[in-house]
């Protein structure tokens, strides 16, 4: 019978795989690019999936589900590991029942991240082993042989993903569900409570377990060698492999699918019959420098960028250094890859918060008051940007209420000028601590949280104060106002985003008060209104051209020798640039006579 075939991206092959492979729990928290897997996973039948409210929560589900004798499997995007480092670095100690595989998606080149971390070292560091698929059926596969390496050697497995691996498409393979009856659960405190007396017992077996799992990456089929010409050999992974097999098609390949612990005999095989090894590899020197504590010379970082990803230009580029790769290239691949591959000058489209959303005005008051603002991570972060231009910080999730703290104890004299700002969905993931300690530690300082309704960065995904699960159920709702007071802040007053008088009026007031504060600034994000108000136009008659309207950085509006224009087909109606328009020029449509 031929197999059914799909075309998916790599995160749906992973769910895809997922699904096949028996995995019967499911968590994560959304985040680029990681965020499809558990959209596409919900849609199997006898799978649950939840988004949790922070990726060490996520971690702490699925280990709970392995303990269990679930398959389980965890995501997120490369920062959210270091959240989920806690519970993941002990499981590595205690082991699995139902096997586990976390998948970390990496953003080389920080399409969607305030760093490019190379979390294949998480893996190195937490003794856990690791795969790398480099295309959609890979990301299928891995999947069920990570569940199965889990399973057979006792520890959860990262499964080390990229966003163009993530997001690129590939035919991929189906197959029928396995057989999806959790294992039985036995209790076993030695193996289970890390308590000192235990952990130190298990070190030994996860140092054990180690050796093991090299002897298994000599023969395990993901790890292969293509040979070619032997002139040139190149040890790679992951999206890397791919660029490689386009820019050199000729030349002797190692491709590592499972990067560590590494095949040192396959790698020694090798290495012994090609006259020059290189490592292709983005970020970390992660292959490279294990491989020269081999004692086997290789050339990796002298020659490739540890910065960004590695296109296949930049291959071209530098392997024309050597002698033998201008041989075996075909001159057509050069002509592509350096010729063809001309850079084509493209007008800058920096990013801008959408036509109506409900952070501009609040970023539009901070600024004019001149306050000194932590910013957090979400839409929000684009209030640093022009003609805003009011965040002062951005770290990491939920940081910003902790920094307020911080800043306001190193400035005094400050105070009613240090104000924070954090989205809904970031502040129950990891925001409530830090109010917590400026409540218990009596700081009077502002924390303005953003409620617009969802997780729109990653996608509009819920989250537990929107009152519905990933399937899409009702479920529980925070009640934000309700869960600030009973941390402890006594003034907490909720204002509509729109309202710019007012929120003016009360982030003045909450700033300069003597005790901890809570703003919650209301407003559905403007993607999820499907029903628009009329747009605004303007009344050419009554504008001044004082370009006030401008100052919000709306991209429905535009300025020019004319005076503002309203593009139509842009504007929500969200009435912000009629409340800064001193002569009331800007109108509702149908308002404006002539």
């Amino acid at each position: 019978m031929e197999l059914k075939k799909e075309l998916l991206t790599g995160n749906e092959a992973i769910a895809r795989g997922a699904y096949e492979a028996g995995v019967t729990v499911a968590a994560a928290y959304p985040g680029t690019p990681s965020t499809e897997i558990l959209e596409n996973l919900v849609k199997y039948p006898r799978v649950y999936a939840q988004w949790s409210p922070n990726e060490k929560v996520a971690m702490e589900v699925g280990v709970g589900a392995s303990i269990g004798g679930a398959r389980a499997l965890v995501t997120m995007k490369h920062v959210g590991v270091n959240v989920a480092a806690d519970p993941l670095f002990t499981f590595s100690y205690t082991g699995v029942n139902g096997g586990l595989v976390l998948v970390s998606a990496d953003d080389p080149g920080m399409h969607s991240s305030q760093n490019e971390q190379d979390n294949r070292n998480y893996a190195k560091f937490s003794k856990i082993p690791l795969l790398e698929p480099s295309n959609s059926q890979e990301c299928k596969d891995m999947i069920r042989l990570g569940l199965e390496i889990s399973e057979q050697f006792d520890t959860p497995v990262i499964l080390r993903t990229t966003t163009r691996v993530n997001h690129s498409q590939g035919f991929v393979e189906l197959s029928d569900r396995t057989d999806d009856t959790p294992k039985p659960y036995v209790k076993n405190p030695r193996k289970y409570v890390t308590v000192p007396a235990h952990a130190r017992a298990l070190h030994v077996l996860v140092e054990e377990r180690r050796s093991k799992l090299a002897e298994y990456s000599e023969t395990v089929p993901v790890n292969r060698i293509e040979w070619a010409d032997k002139r040139i050999g190149i040890i790679t992974s992951g999206i890397s492999y791919q660029n490689v097999k386009e820019v050199a098609p000729n030349v002797s390949v190692l491709k590592l699918g499972m990067t560590f612990p590494l095949p040192e005999k396959l790698i020694r095989e090798f290495a012994s019959q090609v006259n020059e090894l290189y490592v292709v590899e983005e970020l970390e020197p992660f292959l490279e420098d294990q491989i020269r504590l081999m004692g086997i010379e290789v050339t990796g970082k002298k020659m490739f960028p540890r910065i960004g990803e590695i296109s296949q230009r930049i291959l071209v580029d530098k392997l024309l250094s050597a002698t033998a790769y201008k041989e075996l290239i075909d001159a057509t691949v050069l002509e592509d890859g350096i010729e063809a591959e001309k850079e084509i000058p493209i007008p800058l489209r920096p990013p801008v918060l959408c036509p109506g959303c409900p952070h501009r005005g609040i970023f539009y008051v901070l600024s004019q008051l001149k306050m000194t603002v932590m910013g957090d991570i979400g839409c929000y972060t684009l209030g640093a940007l022009p003609p805003l231009e009011s965040v002062d910080t951005t770290i990491c999730m939920g940081a910003s209420v902790g920094s307020a703290l911080g800043m306001a104890k190193a400035h005094p004299e400050m105070h009613g000028k240090v104000v924070s700002v954090i989205g809904d969905s970031t502040f129950l993931h990891t925001g409530i601590n830090g109010l917590v300690d400026i409540a218990y530690n009596k700081v009077p300082t502002t924390t303005i949280i953003l409620d617009n309704s969802t997780t729109a960065m990653t996608g509009h995904q819920d989250h537990p104060a929107t009152g519905f699960t990933l399937a899409k159920e009702p479920a529980n709702q925070v009640d934000l106002e309700a869960l600030c007071k009973a941390i402890g802040i006594n003034r907490v007053v909720v204002v509509d985003a729109f309202d710019i008088d007012n929120l003016k009026k009360i982030v003045k007031e909450e700033a300069e008060a003597n005790e901890p504060s809570v703003i919650i600034v209301k407003r559905p994000c403007a993607l999820l209104i499907k029903e628009r108000s009329l747009p605004y136009v303007v009344d050419k008659e009554s504008c001044i051209n004082c370009n006030k309207c401008m100052k919000i950085g709306c991209p429905a509006l535009t300025a020019g020798d004319d005076g503002v224009v309203v593009n139509t087909a842009l504007c929500t109606g969200c009435t912000l640039c009629s409340k800064l328009c001193p002569t009331g020029a800007l109108k509702k449509e149908g308002d404006v006579i002539g």
